[in-house]
């Protein structure tokens, strides 16, 4: 009976030819493969690495296990988008159960949104600016309701969600796949402290026109070009943010939403 010559490799060590391979792979879907693409198939790869199939297959199986990449059966692996949600899940259990999260995710948004605004004021382009403007028409748009009583909760959950989508949107506009990638690992738990911050604003006798205001002084200076007076933007609204924060945590009379 013939025999596979790539199945005859059983001297290698598995476990360490397994994790050179799939630093190969991890090589080969950061740098040639897109979302979506599906990897060669294994005898190309035993190929390609001089190993046996079951050495890919083992690989294989550590980079799907780390979410990179989608099995199936009898089909090849997919390139999966990247997925933060352990990420995010440490993050919302981290605000949730301590106070002092809540100012350490401040503390990573300065120096993370600082940055990706200043990107965002030196690259971003028609399209980019078009999506910041829509987060911040969506914004008014819940605040309207929120102010007419309609549908309170309802109209509270889309103006966090709108406000999330700002930032998200200028981390897309800064160009970095990095910023994108936090940002939208991010999500949740942003929006959670979200909840809080709009209940110190509110003890503090602000209305959410004003980080409205904030948002679309934010996006002018993005909009000129201007990276310096973007930051400087940015810097005041999140110091805002942790005074709102401090405010709400003082009055311990409620926190963002569970469930």
């Amino acid at each position: 009976m013939a025999k596979d010559v790539n199945d005859d490799r059983r001297d290698e060590p598995t476990v360490t030819a397994a994790s050179s391979v799939a630093d190969g792979l991890l090589a080969l879907i950061m740098g040639e493969l897109t979302p979506g693409a599906s990897l060669p198939s294994e005898a190309d790869l035993a190929e390609r690495y001089d190993v046996s199939r079951l050495t890919v297959r083992e690989a294989v199986k550590m980079l799907a296990g780390r979410g990179l990449l989608e099995l199936a059966r009898g089909r090849r692996a997919v390139v999966r988008e990247p997925d933060g949600a352990a990420f995010g899940d440490f993050l919302n259990s981290l605000i949730q159960y301590d106070p002092k999260g809540l100012f350490d995710l401040v503390e990573v948004r300065v120096a993370l949104e600082i940055h990706s605004v200043t990107l965002a004021a030196k690259r971003a382009s028609r399209a980019g600016l078009a999506a910041i403007e829509s987060t911040i028409e969506a914004m008014q748009a819940a605040a309207a309701d929120l102010k007419a009583g309609n549908e309170p909760d309802a109209a509270e959950l889309r103006y966090h969600q709108a406000d999330v989508g700002f930032h998200e949107a200028l981390a897309l506009a800064s160009g970095n796949r990095i910023l994108t990638y936090l940002f939208e690992a991010m999500a949740t738990p942003l929006q959670e402290s979200f909840y809080l911050t709009r209940r110190g604003h509110e003890l503090r006798g602000h209305t959410p026109e004003l980080t409205i205001a904030a948002h679309r002084t934010i996006l002018k200076f993005v909009r000129e070009g201007n990276a310096r007076g973007a930051a400087e933007a940015m810097r005041t609204h999140l110091e805002d943010a942790e005074r709102d924060i401090r405010a709400a945590l003082g009055s311990r009379t409620v926190g963002p939403p569970r469930g």
